[in-house]
């Protein structure tokens, strides 16, 4: 295969779906890969009978998975809720990739997502030349996840239009997408079934109809409850990441990640980690993925531009933009929490150099 970006969940980890598919001696659902036990521990990791270990996916309370994939095996769709960067893109795609094999049936939400995105599309050329056929009929990633028996996802499901997003309701409901102009339809075989994610900043953007919402069950995505899950999270994916980019460089240390989650939870939650001081919290969300791009981008910044050894220097300019989305009410909040918290912290002293640099 060429040197891709980003490989597939099926594919990147295609040897641990191997590994749980000859252990699970489970009941195994209609054209799932796996049972729903071996679909939550390939999310969560474990080790198995044969001593392979599992890598987990999702860091965080096993019940919610329980949840999430109980919910799939039933005639309801999945709704992963929450804030920008909780994971829900990614326990999406590894969820498809554990029980369908197949992640790649995604219809991105936005603005422009017509109905036509969801349904199916026409080949205007044959259309004009030939009249409604099958042949001009144009396959979107839901007719063929319900003509195979696999999980369709619909990524920001919020900002795809009140109208559009109705067109799901007969698909949800009767398991069937007519063709009215080819006077057919399509009918869903077993093993399909929807993941939506949408998250609470799109709150009232395009909000779901009652209809519609009653055709999901919710999960809610927290952000992490405790700082070591934040702190294995971003380990785990920027681990991931200099993988599948073969970027050269020295591990980031333990103490910086540490110092981004810690700077994150600390203006997300208002109170410094010993709770003695209040703060104020900047407008963005300050989630796990945006530590996890702070910490990619200062590693690119160290292999490039340094000695590939991350330094204080290398993560100022990431926190920056990370924090300041606002240039004046954050920037405000950034420069109070550096001068009250940062420059008084013993081995912080080089971060509030590189930060204050950054922003005088």
């Amino acid at each position: 295969m060429a040197n891709v970006l980003r490989q597939h969940a099926e594919q990147q980890f295609a040897e641990e779906l191997e590994q749980l598919k000859k252990q699970d001696k489970r009941p195994v659902p209609p054209n799932w890969l796996l049972s729903p036990w071996g679909v939550v521990t390939y999310l969560v990791g474990g080790k198995l009978a044969n001593g392979f270990e599992v890598s987990p996916k999702y860091i965080g309370n096993r019940r919610l998975m329980e949840i999430a994939v109980a919910t799939l095996c039933t005639d309801r769709a999945l709704l992963l809720y929450g804030l920008p960067g909780t994971a829900k893109s990614w326990v999406s795609e590894h969820l498809a990739a554990a029980i369908s094999g197949d992640s790649t049936l995604l219809i991105q939400g936005t603005a422009g997502t017509g109905e036509e995105a969801i349904r199916y599309g026409w080949n205007y050329a044959r259309l004009l030349a030939e009249g409604p056929s099958e042949k001009a009929l144009v396959v979107t990633p839901m007719m063929r996840a319900m003509k195979d028996g696999k999980m369709a996802r619909v990524e920001e499901l919020t900002r795809i239009g009140a109208d559009v997003q109705d067109t799901l309701i007969t698909i949800l409901s009767e398991k069937t997408m007519p063709v009215p102009e080819l006077s057919t339809e399509v009918q869903a075989v077993a093993g399909f079934n929807l993941i939506a994610t949408a998250n609470n900043r799109d709150k009232g953007v395009n909000e779901l109809s009652g209809a519609l919402k009653r055709r999901f069950n919710t999960v809610i995505l927290p952000v992490p409850g405790t700082m070591e899950e934040e702190i294995d999270i971003v380990q785990r994916r920027v681990a991931s990441f200099t993988r599948g980019i073969a970027l050269p460089v020295e591990q980031p240390a333990l103490e910086e990640i540490k110092r981004v989650v810690t700077v994150f939870r600390e203006l997300r939650s208002s109170l410094t980690v010993d709770g003695k001081t209040k703060l104020k919290s900047p407008s963005g969300s300050l989630s796990p993925a945006e530590a996890i791009s702070v910490m990619n981008n200062g590693l690119a910044l160290a292999y490039h531009f340094g000695d590939g050894t991350i330094k204080a220097g290398d993560l100022a300019s990431g926190l920056l933009g990370a924090v300041v989305k606002d240039p004046v009410q954050d920037k405000v909040v950034w420069l109070e929490y550096l001068d009250t918290v940062v420059k008084k912290r013993e081995h912080w002293k080089d971060l509030y150099r590189a930060c204050r640099d950054q922003v005088d």
